[in-house]
């Protein structure tokens, strides 16, 4: 067997397209974290700097020639664009923890109800407003109403984790009430995400199929996690390349098999960071060497990911600044009321039921992540693509702002949680 190759201008091509994107990823998101706001919106638009937003329109030539210089450019840059989606999801799941107890069971529940199920039926009467601009190719309404509704209420785990990271607070009750509601949500999210997806692919699905999805996507999870505690993690001192290799080993031959269940690949990365926690525990030496994995995807790999998506965004041509205010106003809005109007009955500070209501808009990562399957489907069009991007970064970066603000003005703010 002898397998096709790129020839080496193609190779060379390929390797200075992906230097420019890391580079220009690198130095924008640098210059994002000097002004305090979220590295991934700094990454989206060195992306965006090559593209039709930018030196596209200007240098069309010239930019074809490093980014559309053979016909196979875009597909082999995608793999790099899958690679990062894969590492983020498998990450993000690593450092999932769920922490529910007595005494923020309730906080969690009025968040969850909050800033989910409240925004997502609030949206409803909003969908036939977009649907016109926002609709994909496919032309199916019901997966275009799924990830509308999931676009309104999404948050991000990784953008508000870095964010308590940056400011000292995480592991305080308001930080571990914010993930854990982010860890239910996104889980019920991704559902529907993932049964959007299979209606894209198969063009319609029996009620039994969708029934199946949401049993096999929620029950892997639930799985893992009961079997977490009782496990006997693997304590054996595994040689560095062992761990990595077992690690790579059950990332994608466990995405294979969970692809042919109906589980999307970034659902399935996510489920196994969380399983391979499970399987080698917390310790320090795996701690340590999950770090370095950490180092090398958030270098590398994830840059280049949210580079890619930012070089498909044109905010030029067939796009909408007053369609995009309006969605962001109608997200942000539902999302904050929804939750601000379910705390009332907490008893919770009105500063701290502001706090998470802001908070909860943050939707980063995953925000994207759902932009960039939809629009892979073809579920949504490119100008909803666009708006769902610039969304996640205007929410991300104004939650950021508001949470320094507040820490500024009162620096035990969020340590006063009871």
């Amino acid at each position: 067997m002898k397998l096709a190759t790129l020839s080496e201008k193609e190779i060379i091509i390929t390797l200075i397209a992906l230097g420019l994107l890391l580079l220009s990823a690198f130095l924008f998101g640098t210059l994002i974290e000097k002004i305090k706001g979220p590295r991934v919106v700094g990454e989206i638009i060195g992306g965006m700097i090559f593209g039709g937003s930018l030196l596209y329109i200007f240098a069309p030539a010239l930019m074809s020639s490093i980014f559309e210089a053979y016909p196979e450019e875009g597909k082999v840059l995608n793999i790099f664009y899958q690679l990062g989606l894969i590492f983020l999801m498998f990450l993000s799941g690593y450092n999932t923890e769920i922490k529910v107890d007595k005494s923020n069971a309730k906080t969690i529940s009025l968040v969850f109800i909050g800033a989910t199920l409240l925004p997502m039926a609030g949206s409803i009467p909003f969908f036939n407003l977009f649907q016109d601009s926002y609709m994909g190719t496919i032309g199916n309404v019901s997966c275009y109403r799924m990830v509308f509704a999931i676009g309104v209420a999404i948050t991000s785990i990784p953008v508000i984790s870095k964010i308590f990271f940056d400011m000292g607070i995480m592991n305080t009750k308001f930080s571990n009430t914010v993930l854990t509601v982010s860890t239910f949500q996104d889980l019920c999210l991704w559902v529907l995400l993932n049964i959007a997806v299979k209606i894209a692919s198969a063009g319609r699905i029996m009620l039994w199929e969708m029934l199946l999805i949401v049993f096999i996507t929620i029950g892997i999870f639930v799985v893992i996690a009961l079997i977490s505690k009782h496990i006997k993690q693997l304590k054996k001192e595994w040689k560095a390349n062992t761990f990595y290799t077992l690690s790579f080993v059950i990332l994608l031959i466990t995405c294979g098999l969970l692809y042919w269940a109906g589980v999307n690949i970034m659902y399935s990365a996510f489920v196994v960071g969380y399983l391979i926690k499970a399987i080698f525990g917390t310790a320090e030496t795996t701690k340590t060497r999950m770090q370095f994995l950490e180092n090398i995807a958030f270098s590398f790999f994830i840059p280049v990911y949210f580079a890619l998506v930012g070089i498909q965004l044109n905010v030029v041509n067939d796009f909408s600044f007053a369609r995009f205010g309006l969605f962001f106003l109608i997200a942000f809005g539902l999302e904050f009321i929804g939750t601000w109007l379910m705390l009332l009955p907490s008893g919770l500070t009105q500063g701290t039921r502001l706090d998470f209501a802001m908070t909860m808009n943050a939707r980063g990562g995953p925000g994207i992540v759902l932009a960039t399957v939809a629009y892979s489907y073809n579920i949504i069009s490119l100008e909803f693509f666009t708006v769902l991007i610039l969304t996640t970064m205007l929410s991300s970066m104004t939650a950021g702002y508001w949470l320094r603000v507040r820490q500024k003005k009162d620096p035990d703010q969020f340590n006063k949680m009871k």
